[in-house]
């Protein structure tokens, strides 16, 4: 059975960084993985994917400021210069097998 799990949320000010991690098992390999994220009130939008061979894609409102990367079954958010506007809850995700696997969900606040 496959699982994700997310760490490393939290509240940090304006400015600040955090590193959001994603471990999976239940498969000994993962193509793509990702991040999405839902604002309260807000649909659940896209941030980050990263394919095995390490391409990397990025929604335009992270783009210079979150690093996506990853190893065989964890892929990583490095999230510098945050902003209020980030503040949500982040979802990693891992399609496998024509089916959409999704952690928790780990909440990351960021003040003003």
């Amino acid at each position: 059975q496959v699982q994700l799990v997310e760490s490393g949320g939290g509240l940090v000010q304006a400015g600040g960084s955090l590193r959001l991690s994603c471990a999976a098992s239940g498969s000994r390999f993962f193509n793509t993985m990702g991040w999405y994220r839902q604002a309260p009130g807000k649909q659940r939008e896209y941030v980050a994917t990263i394919t095995s061979g390490g391409s990397t894609k990025y929604a335009d409102s992270v783009l210079g400021r979150f690093t996506i990367s990853r190893d065989k079954t964890t892929v990583y958010l490095q999230m510098n210069s945050l902003k209020p506007e980030d503040t949500s809850v982040y979802f990693c995700n891992a399609p496998l097998f024509g089916h959409d696997y999704w952690g928790q969900g780990i909440q990351v606040t960021v003040s003003s």
